[in-house]
């Protein structure tokens, strides 16, 4: 699943990963849809950084400002250790949803 409904329209996750991991500090980078009460889903990045780069969710935020739509911007920014590939090579999103099924976005509510 590369799409992220949100309010009834559609966010490319592709897209989204693509700028992302244009960012000097991103390893890999990945965008799955979390839920929320209101939107269906919401974006949320999912961050490898390069060895010894320093964790900051703003300076990943700021850098696809203008690149791509207000309404497609994450809502949060999860670094983590490892993001899992399938054997082509690819993200394997489904494993990546998997690890993060507890999260809960910050823009959620209670």
């Amino acid at each position: 699943k590369d799409v992220i409904k949100s309010g009834g329209e559609w966010i490319s996750s592709i897209e989204i990963e693509n700028i992302a991991v244009g960012h000097p500090k991103v390893e890999l980078a990945a965008v799955i849809g979390a839920a929320h009460p209101k939107w269906d889903e919401r974006p949320v990045l999912i961050i490898k950084l390069k060895p010894d780069q320093v964790q900051n969710k703003q300076e990943h935020l700021d850098f696809l400002e203008g690149k791509i739509a207000k309404w497609w911007m994450p809502d949060d920014v999860v670094f983590v250790d490892d993001i899992p590939l399938g054997a082509t090579g690819k993200i394997d999103k489904k494993l990546v949803r998997e690890r993060l099924k507890d999260y809960r976005l910050p823009t959620a509510g209670a």
